[in-house]
C-alpha cells in the first residue's frame, strides 16, 4: 500500500493537466507507453530485490555492480529529488484549496499541511503506516468510482443521455491535435508519474518473506497503475473535451479531475473529487517523506552523509533526518508566500531530471546484477524479466531520449542545466569523504 500511495499523486491529478495540453487525447497513448517502461522498471528492481532485501535498496545496489560512486551519488540525487517532490506535493495541496477558499493565502495550506506531515513521521513507524493505509485506500477507492461514475454518464445509465466517446475525436485537431510529437513531448511528464514504483526496492529490508512478497506486490502495484491511470485519464477525457482541461505548464489553476465533475454538474462532485486529489498529494508527500528519511539514514549509515542523521529515538524514527528531509516543504512554504503561481512548476520540474537520471542508473545496475549470476542463480529467482536484456537496453535508450526532450517541453528546459550542477557538487562531496 505505501508504494501505490508513493506512485498515484499530484503526477496524475494535477500533472496530467498539462500532459494533456501537450497531447491532446493522444495522451491515452503516452500513458500506455510510460506504463511499458515502468513494468521493465518494477521487474527489473523487484529481481534485486529479492537477492538484496537491504536498507539503501538501489543504491546499495549499484554501489556493488557498478560503483561506490554510483551508488553515493543515486541514493543522494534520490533524497534530493524527493525532498523537492514532497514540497510539489504540499504546493499542488495548496492550490487544490484555492478551489474551496480562494481568499486564503495559499502558503497557510502549504505551511500548515506541512506540519502535520512532520508529526506523523516522527511518529511510531506502524503508526505512520496506519495513516498511509487510509490516505492510500482513500484515493485508490475514489480513483474506481471516479471511472465507475464517468462509464455511466458516458455509456448513458442514469437519467442523462449518454455522452459517448465523440470527446475523443470530435474537438479541436481531433485525437492527436498535436500530432506523434504532443505524444512524446507529454511523455515527459507521465512517466514522471510512474516513478514511486522504486519504493518496493527502498522498504524491501523492512518486508517479511522477501522473496514471496516483493515480486507479489511488484506485479499488482504495476498493473493497477496501468489500470488507474489509463481509465482513468480516458475516462476523464471522453467526459470533456481536452481544451477545456488541458493546461499549458506555466497556469496549473486546479486539478483536471475537478473540472470534469464541475462541468458535469453533478451535486457535490466537484467538492468530493477536491477531496480526494488533497488526500492523494497528502498521501504521496507522506510515503515519500518516510522513503526520503530511510535513504539519507542509509546515507549516513555509509558515512556519507552526516553521522547525527544515523540517530533513532526510542520509537526507532531517524527524526533528524525527518527534519532534513522537511526542508522541501520549508521551500515550498517560501515559494507559496513569495511565487505562488510558479511554485509546483519550480519543485516538480527541478526534479524530473533527478528523476530520469534514478531511473538509468537502475536499469544499468540491472544489467550489471544479471551480469554477476550463475545460470543456477538465475533459474532459482522467483521471478525474472522476460528478455531481459533487450527490455533493460530499450527501457535506457527510452528514458536518455525522454531525458533529451525536456528542453523542448515547456516548464521543463531547465531541468537538465540545474541537474548537473548538483550531480557534481554531489561528486565533490564524494571524493572529499573517500579521501578523509
Amino acid at each position: 500500500m505505501i508504494a501505490m500511495g508513493s506512485a498515484i499523486g499530484v503526477g496524475l491529478f494535477l500533472g496530467s493537466t498539462v500532459t494533456i495540453g501537450l497531447a491532446g487525447p493522444g495522451v491515452i497513448i503516452t500513458y500506455v507507453a510510460g506504463a511499458v517502461i515502468a513494468l521493465i522498471m518494477g521487474y527489473a528492481l523487484a529481481e534485486m530485490a529479492v537477492v538484496h532485501p537491504l536498507a539503501g535498496s538501489f543504491g546499495v545496489y549499484a554501489e556493488q555492480y557498478l560503483s561506490p560512486w554510483f551508488g553515493f551519488v543515486v541514493r543522494a540525487t534520490y533524497a534530493f529529488v524527493q525532498i523537492l517532490a514532497i514540497g510539489a506535493e504540499v504546493t499542488a495541496v495548496g492550490i487544490y484549496f484555492v478551489f474551496w477558499f480562494p481568499r486564503v493565502p495559499q502558503w497557510v495550506w502549504v505551511a500548515t499541511l506541512s506540519l502535520g506531515l512532520v508529526v506523523i513521521n516522527t511518529a511510531k513507524v506502524s503508526r505512520f503506516g496506519e495513516f498511509e493505509y487510509w490516505f492510500a485506500l482513500i484515493k485508490i477507492v475514489a480513483i474506481l468510482a471516479f471511472i465507475s461514475v464517468g462509464m455511466g454518464l458516458i455509456l448513458g445509465l442514469g437519467p442523462a443521455s449518454a455522452v459517448g466517446f465523440s470527446n475523443l475525436f470530435n474537438g479541436p485537431g481531433g485525437f492527436l491535435p498535436h500530432g506523434w510529437r504532443g505524444v512524446w513531448l507529454a511523455l515527459t511528464l507521465v512517466i514522471t508519474s510512474y516513478m514511486g514504483v522504486e519504493v518496493i526496492a527502498v522498504t524491501a529490508g523492512e518486508a517479511a518473506q522477501p522473496e514471496s512478497s516483493i515480486p507479489r506486490a511488484m506485479k499488482r502495484m504495476v498493473l493497477r497503475l496501468i489500470i488507474f491511470y489509463v481509465l482513468a485519464i480516458g475516462v476523464m477525457l471522453m467526459m470533456t473535451p481536452w481544451h477545456e482541461i488541458g493546461q499549458s505548464g506555466r497556469g496549473i489553476t486546479g486539478s483536471p479531475f475537478v473540472r470534469v465533475f464541475d462541468s458535469a454538474g453533478i451535486p457535490y462532485a466537484a467538492g468530493i473529487m477536491n477531496l480526494v486529489v488533497i488526500s492523494a498529494a497528502l498521501s504521496s508527500a507522506n510515503s515519500n517523506l518516510y522513503l526520503t528519511t530511510r535513504m539519507l539514514f542509509s546515507l549516513s549509515r555509509s558515512g556519507f552523509a552526516p553521522a547525527v542523521l544515523a540517530a533513532v529515538n526510542h520509537a526507532g524514527v531517524p527524526r533528524r533526518a525527518v527534519v532534513v528531509a522537511s526542508g522541501g516543504m520549508a521551500g515550498a512554504i517560501l515559494l507559496a508566500v513569495y511565487a505562488p503561481g510558479q511554485a509546483f512548476l519550480a519543485l516538480y520540474g527541478t526534479a524530473v531530471a533527478g528523476m530520469l537520471f534514478i531511473w538509468i542508473v537502475i536499469l544499468f545496475t540491472y544489467l550489471g546484477f544479471r551480469s554477476a549470476l550463475s545460470p543456477r542463480q538465475v533459474a532459482a529467482l522467483p521471478i525474472r524479466m522476460p528478455a531481459h536484456r533487450a527490455a533493460a537496453v530499450f527501457g535506457i535508450v527510452s528514458l536518455l531520449a525522454i531525458t533529451a526532450t525536456t528542453f523542448f517541453v515547456e516548464g521543463l528546459e531547465f531541468t537538465v542545466p540545474s541537474f548537473l550542477p548538483f550531480l557534481v557538487l554531489m561528486s565533490i562531496v564524494y571524493w572529499r569523504v573517500k579521501k578523509t
